[in-house]
Parts: structure tokens; sequence; C-alpha cells
């Protein structure tokens, strides 16, 4: 029988700056986007010579997508983590509301670099496979409670992905640009509108 890899120093150094450059970029790429954004400052937020940066990252575009993947994998696993998305419900959408407020309050540059557009020129296919490995077991969702009559069916699953996102992502952009402040109470009242706007009025069951 084969003897298990055992993880070396030079493993978990390795391992240790890899993350260490993703989350700089990050930090780099959420506060002054990606177009106008060169390498250079990334590197030195990571406290890395250009050159490492590009011995773990062979190019700006590789880099992107390294930090889209785990950003989307952390908002996954705090998304949908333990959810049964084959039930939906209002209690489920008022989760998967909090769930997404928490991510946005304690993880704000993951969530500004998320909600940014720029990044989808630069995405390669495993990063949209690994985007359609949270949108595809929403839209399943959605599709659940239209069949069983709780969400309307007046449109299309990803366009009422889009419009909850949408809501979302513009109420958090308002903050972060100084129009507006939320409090708690604003936050349900965003919430119960977005349920408002997807659900089926006709079905008289919570």
């Amino acid at each position: 029988m084969a003897t298990p890899a055992r993880t070396t120093p030079v493993d978990n150094k390795e391992a240790r700056k890899h993350e260490q450059i993703i989350r700089a970029a990050l930090r780099v790429f959420a506060e002054h986007g990606l177009h106008g954004t060169p390498v250079p400052p990334i590197a030195a937020e990571a406290g890395v010579g250009v050159g490492t940066l590009y011995r773990y990252f062979d190019s700006k575009e590789a880099l992107i997508n390294a930090v889209f993947r785990d950003s989307k994998r952390r908002l996954q696993e705090r998304l949908l983590s333990d959810l049964d998305l084959m039930h939906p419900s209002r209690s489920l959408f008022d989760n998967l509301w909090a769930r997404l407020t928490a991510f946005a309050r304690e993880e704000p540059d993951a969530f500004r670099f998320l909600e940014m557009q720029d990044h989808h020129n630069y995405l390669d296919a495993e990063s949209r496979h690994q985007e359609q490995g949270l949108l595809i077991p929403l839209g399943i969702m959605v599709v659940i409670g239209q069949r069983t009559g709780l969400l309307n069916d007046i449109m299309k699953p990803d366009l009422a992905i889009a419009l909850f996102w949408g809501a979302f992502v513009g109420v958090f952009k308002a903050e972060r640009l100084g129009y507006l402040t939320l409090d708690d109470d604003d936050l349900k009242r965003a919430r119960d509108a977005c349920w408002l706007a997807i659900a089926n009025h006709d079905n008289k069951s919570k």
C-alpha cells in the first residue's frame, strides 16, 4: 500500500505565500478595480517582489481568476452550506438574505470584488464553472418555488435571481458611496421588498 504524501514545511510556506498574494490582490482590486491596476502595487501590498508574484501566477489574468475563485468559493460556502434548497420557503429566503448580508458585512472586499462587472472578461473556463456551481442550485430552487406556487412564474428563474442580486448589490453600493446608511430595519424592509417582487401573491401559504 502506498504511503500517504506528507505535507512539508516548504509546502505550507508555499501555500501561505499563495494565499498571501491572493488576499493582497483582493484588497487592491476591490479598491482600485481591475483594468487600471498593474501588478507591482499588488506585489507591494503582498510584501513580495514582482518576480515572486509571477512565480505563483504567470499573468495578471491568472491572478484575477485565482482571486475570483477564492472569493466565489467563500461566498458559496457561506450562502449554501447546510441549506435545503429543494424545499423553498419564505424562511429559506430570509436565511439566504441574512447569510448574504453577513458576507457583505464581514468580507467587504470579497463582496465588492464579486459585484464588479469588469472581471467577467477575464474569467476562464474553470472560473465560469465555479460561478455556475453557485447559480445552478439557486436556479433550481427558484424553479421548484415556481412549480410549487411559492414564487410567481411571470419571470424566468435567472431573471428572478438577477433581480434579487441587483437589488441587494444596489443597496450596499449606495451605502458604500455614502448615499444612505443602513440599519437592521432598513435591511429587513429591503428584504421584504425583494420577496414581494418574486413571491406568488395568490399563494396564501408561507
